[in-house]
């Protein structure tokens, strides 16, 4: 009767363990990288022993005292920067410089340090467990932390002791078939015949090449200046179209301009009735015959600045001087803006007459000359490339409206080619000077570390 009374209570429950025990190390055996090990050890475990926090601790290196953070129960990412983190590496830590043994130690608040103990209640249980994972070789991949409220009972100790030997086993089966790489095993001859073969390919001469941003845009195109300071009034053309020569372009407010006109002619008048006053009465007084010249020097004064009045009026509508395309933003970037002598406003181009400028970036510049071979890829037709050459390469870098560095470089496109666009945008690539390969290379790599070693 007391045996068939304490049968049910004792045997179960070790058979559950067991069989816990065969299932997690069937897992362990299953895993296929460092993560997904590490998410059984901290969620998994649980599974033969209860606890309530479990974090997984290894060393930064083989070599290294100092253990790092790695997992947590319930938390798919863990951040080191939290308190809880912090304070759990410098508790382990402190118990790693107290003993570096491999066997499980039961830690309570009482062991450790006032440093330690001051925020234990805040991120720790009462009840903790220092786990290390020790693999049959004496290599110690990390440890497991453990903290719940109960005792820990020396059965549990036991299980625990047993899974933390198949984790770092596992861990270190896991390491090898994740570094392990194919390497061939060469004889010495072999070794600098293939060495002789590197350097001679490094020494190959290849053409020197770079990739810019590349943009189609009009050759010698004129430039439509403001004429006169003002505010323009409207724009009478719409943004690539073509126009005529004596086509107005684009109109000033004249409000201003007609005053200003109506002014120095009455001036003028006024100007021209006193001349003629003295001159007829110069006859009878010799005052007023003193004052003529005066007067005619003031009605040539104020002619002059009718006519000047009258050129600048005229200028308010601006015309166009030859035939071509009309190239500018648009109309709402200019109605109402006030502009002021030789500002920019617009382009005329000849859709015939076309080139390429090449925005090549300072750490890409290679040496370039007069006729170097390019090729120009355009994202409309990205498939097929256009044969240009250099014309023309700036001597000094510039910053382009991008803020980047940049050499300005124009190649020209073939005759004939009248199917592109002004403003088609794309890639090209120029063809410089024979190099080595080891230059092609490693010119970028170079130039990098150039600053750091004071070559």
């Amino acid at each position: 009767m007391v045996v068939a009374e304490a049968h049910p209570q004792t045997i179960p429950p070790r058979s559950t363990s067991f069989t816990m025990l065969l299932q997690l190390e069937g897992m362990v055996r299953g895993a296929r990288t460092i993560e997904e090990l590490q998410f059984i050890i901290v969620n998994e475990t649980r599974r033969l022993v209860p606890y309530r926090q479990a974090v997984l601790l290894s060393p930064t290196s083989p070599s290294s005292r100092r253990y790092e953070v790695r997992a947590a129960s319930s938390v798919p990412v863990v951040d080191r920067t939290t308190p809880l983190m912090q304070w759990t590496e410098r508790l382990v830590r402190e118990l790693r410089e107290i003993s570096t043994a491999p066997d499980i130690r039961r830690v309570s608040e009482t062991d450790c340090s006032v440093d330690i103990r001051q925020d234990w209640k805040e991120f720790s249980i009462d009840y903790g467990l220092w786990c290390p994972l020790k693999h049959p070789d004496g290599l110690v991949h990390g440890g497991i932390w453990l903290a719940r409220d109960q005792p820990w009972a020396d059965h549990e100790l036991t299980v625990l002791q047993r899974i933390c030997e198949a984790y770092a086993y596992a861990w270190r089966a896991v390491e090898q078939s994740g570094g392990r790489r194919w390497r061939w095993r060469l004889s010495p001859s072999m070794t600098w015949i293939l060495v002789a073969a590197v350097v001679g390919g490094l020494a190959i001469p290849v053409p020197m090449t770079t990739l810019a941003p590349a943009k189609i845009v009009a050759k010698d195109p004129m430039i439509v200046s403001a004429p006169i300071d003002g505010v323009i009034s409207d724009v009478l053309v719409s943004p690539n179209t073509m126009v005529s020569a004596g086509e107005v372009l684009f109109t000033y407010e004249d409000t201003a301009f007609r005053s200003e006109y109506d002014v120095a002619e009455r001036n003028l008048d006024v100007a021209i009735a006193q001349y003629r006053r003295a001159s007829q009465g110069s006859f009878v007084d010799a005052d007023q015959k003193a004052d003529v010249p005066l007067l005619k020097a003031e009605v040539e004064l104020r002619e002059i600045e009718r006519n000047y009045m009258y050129e600048r009026l005229a200028k308010v509508m601006v015309k166009a001087e030859q035939d071509g395309l009309v190239l500018y933003t648009d109309k709402s970037d200019w109605v109402g803006k006030p502009v002021v002598i030789g500002q920019r406003i617009m382009e005329l181009a000849n859709p015939q007459h076309l080139e390429v400028r090449i925005d090549l970036p300072v750490e890409d510049a290679i040496v370039l000359r007069e006729g170097a071979p390019v090729k120009l890829f355009l994202n409309a037709n990205p498939f097929s490339s256009v044969p240009l050459t250099v014309s023309h390469a700036s001597y000094h870098a510039e910053v382009l409206p991008n803020n980047m560095l940049a050499y300005r470089v124009t190649a020209q496109l073939e005759q004939g080619d009248s199917e592109f666009r002004i403003g088609w945008q794309g890639s090209a690539k120029i063809y410089g000077e024979d190099v080595s390969l080891f230059t092609y290379l490693f010119r970028r790599p170079i130039s990098a570390l150039r600053p750091w070693v004071s070559l």
